[in-house]
């Protein structure tokens, strides 16, 4: 693997002094790139694009290509650790992932097995592998997961679901049987996060996409202290240097001081808080990663250029910012915005860190 050129994301992740704030984009290798949607074409499937690691690293690299960003992250999905454990995960036109064979009772939970990452899921290690290699030391690559809770949402309810009452019916019901499934996962995400860096990732987010849904004592017990099983299960450190892990809670504003005692080293931030808060709230405990409202890329460049500059000076001066936006890119947005807002963050953020 060649030495690292830039790793300006690595030292702000840990709150160290950098020139400009890094930027990069959840989900910044997807449909909103017109040669992401050829290769999409070209494997037939969501899934088949995701498990050929050929396809994977170049979907990866495609953002890099047409935007200065500070990171690739692995083009994969979070619903691989599940669907290696056996729940038949396929997508339906128009509704998105759904499972096979959901979890629905305690025999299904009980028997559910932990999978064997090196061999249920190598397609994602060697995409790991085939990335660190294409990039060839110029920015480095995050790998990623859901969160336990998450996933165990769509384990439970089979897909997508408006108002989780399957799995908070379980919850409620049946709280030391969630507390299994969850175990299990988060043993599952574990291995899997450790596997990503030993094939070569440098930096680890973990996803809890629907951390929100919960009541408050609800998502400190089955979110939180399961996202925090598995971040004191990683391996922190290769090749001389910290593994940085981003914990993001979508909707978790109204948590970020437990958040910020999970053991992450950064917090991904949505934007329903600001960053002058969130980090008043958190101190210098963590980083924040964050929080363009996604939307914002739908408006004319200089709007974008204003509200990146709203962004940056609600996180203030100095280092500990990753510029991101407050949840994934959405497929309609024009590259060129993407370019604009990259740009902004290039031209406004190194006044911060003079």
């Amino acid at each position: 693997m060649a030495g690292l050129q830039n790793d300006r994301l690595l030292r702000a992740l840990l709150r160290e002094p950098v020139d400009r704030t890094p930027v990069w984009i959840m989900r910044q290798a997807g449909r909103y790139l017109p040669e992401y949607r050829e290769i999409r074409a070209r494997a037939g499937s969501f899934m088949d694009l995701c498990r050929n690691p050929d396809l994977a690293c170049e979907v990866t690299m495609q953002p890099l290509r047409r935007f200065d960003l500070d990171a690739a992250i692995l083009f994969s999905d979070i619903l691989t650790v599940p669907d290696a454990m056996g729940l038949g995960l396929y997508f339906e036109a128009g509704e998105g992932p759904r499972f096979a064979h959901p979890l629905r009772d305690a025999a299904a939970i009980n028997a559910l097995p932990i999978p064997d990452v090196a061999d249920e899921l190598r397609y994602v290690t060697d995409a790991v592998t085939g990335i660190r290699q294409a990039l060839a030391g110029s920015v480095p690559l995050i790998g990623f997961a859901g969160s336990p809770w998450t996933l165990a949402t769509y384990m439970v309810e089979g897909g997508s679901s408006k108002d989780f009452r399957h799995i908070k019916a379980l919850a409620y019901d049946q709280p030391t049987l969630l507390e299994t499934l969850l175990d299990k996962t988060a043993r599952s995400v574990t291995d899997y996060l450790n596997a990503q860096v030993e094939a070569g990732a440098q930096a680890l987010m973990i996803f809890d996409t629907w951390g929100g849904a919960l009541a408050h004592d609800a998502y400190q017990r089955f979110s939180l202290a399961f996202a925090r099983q598995v971040i004191d299960g990683l391996v922190r450190e290769r090749d001389g240097r910290r593994i940085p892990v981003v914990f993001f809670t979508k909707g978790g504003a109204v948590w970020l001081e437990s958040i910020a005692d999970c053991g992450a080293d950064a917090l991904g931030v949505d934007w329903t808080i600001s960053l002058t808060e969130a980090r008043r709230r958190v101190g210098d405990r963590v980083a924040l990663q964050g929080n363009l409202d996604p939307c914002t890329l739908y408006a004319q460049p200089d709007v974008i250029r204003g509200e990146v500059q709203r962004v940056l000076a609600e996180y203030g001066p100095g280092s500990g910012h990753v510029f991101n936006l407050g949840h994934g890119i959405h497929p309609q947005i024009p590259p060129e915005h993407v370019a604009a807002m990259v740009e902004a963050v290039h031209e406004l953020s190194p006044d911060r860190h003079a």
